[in-house]
């Protein structure tokens, strides 16, 4: 009898320890959104969100676009209308064939004309706010004839603009950044224009500090330059840093270069003063001559006799 009842007395003792320690049971995990902890529902959305966005090893060669110190330029110092307008992109895969400015009522869009349909969404922001964002904050695009148009709100020309897209094909948020360049707007886009006759300059020779922009970087003009004011309208001498250049071109007009000691000089019209002009200069130091796209800025401040 004693026998039965140690061990009735060490098969309960068993069981109990069984259930203290969950012997044999299986743990059920919370369902996701429910029992899961703040920390760990947000760990697994985070992680959900990378996991859209393209990393490093999984984009093309970054470019970097727009030059330091330049003044980003609001809707506010624009005319409203609807401009033909330049942009500059991070991503030599991100191919824009055309960009529609619209300035309207103290705002800024660009309708960007793509070259293909690899793209199913913009995004005014990075790729991790993309990937963070509900989709109604997704820009779609729109079909005309055959090609897909996105409507992009800029906040200023001449400063970078977060823009991440949506590829069709690898379902990533890819981060670009775009330049819309004011120089190649007309000066009529613009509310204030410094010219030669509104700072009142009397016909004469002067000097002025000018500033080029675009390019590799690599070449340069001299500063200041020479600057001629006859009948109200400014001309400058742009003195090259090398003779590679054979012609100018200012508003479509071409201007032929002088070439004298190891220099290419151009002696072209000053539209306006502290703002970027576009122009373009043909150069002959490549296998073949290749047009490059610069702009000249003259700092009306530095203009002296």
């Amino acid at each position: 009898m004693k026998k039965h009842t140690y061990l009735a007395a060490a098969l309960a003792l068993l069981l109990a320890l069984c259930a203290l320690a969950g012997c044999g049971a299986k743990e059920t995990p919370a369902p996701a959104g429910q029992d899961a902890s703040p920390a760990e529902q947000n760990a697994a959305a985070s992680g959900e969100e990378t996991s859209k966005v393209a990393d490093a090893s999984q984009m093309t060669t970054v470019e970097d676009v727009g030059a330091e110190g330049q003044t980003p330029v609001p809707a506010a110092e624009l005319v409203d209308g609807v401009y033909e307008t330049a942009v500059d992109c991070s991503s030599s895969m991100f191919k824009i064939e055309r960009c529609e400015l619209t300035v309207a009522d103290g705002a800024m869009t660009a309708k960007l004309t793509m070259s293909s349909t690899a793209y199913g969404y913009l995004f005014a922001g990075t790729a991790a706010e993309a990937a963070a964002a509900d989709k109604p904050q997704y820009i779609e695009p729109v079909e005309e004839n055959g090609v897909n148009t996105f409507v992009l709100p800029v906040d200023a020309l001449d400063a970078p603009t977060a823009c991440a897209a949506w590829s069709r094909n690898k379902e990533l948020w890819y981060d670009r950044t775009l330049v819309f360049r004011s120089a190649s707007l007309p000066l009529s886009a613009f509310k204030n224009v410094t010219t030669a006759a509104s700072l009142g300059l009397a016909d004469g020779q002067y000097t002025v500090s000018v500033a080029l922009g675009g390019g590799s970087g690599r070449a340069s003009v001299q500063s200041p330059a020479k600057l001629w004011i006859e009948n109200g309208a400014a001309t400058a001498e742009i003195i090259w840093s090398s003779a590679n250049y054979d012609y100018m071109k200012v508003d479509g007009v071409q201007f032929d270069a002088e070439i004298a000691d190891g220099h290419s000089t151009f002696a072209i019209p000053v539209a306006a003063f502290d703002r970027p002009l576009g122009v373009i200069a043909d150069t002959t130091a490549m296998s073949q001559p290749h047009e490059i796209e610069y702009t000249l800025t003259f700092d009306a401040a530095t203009i002296a006799p």
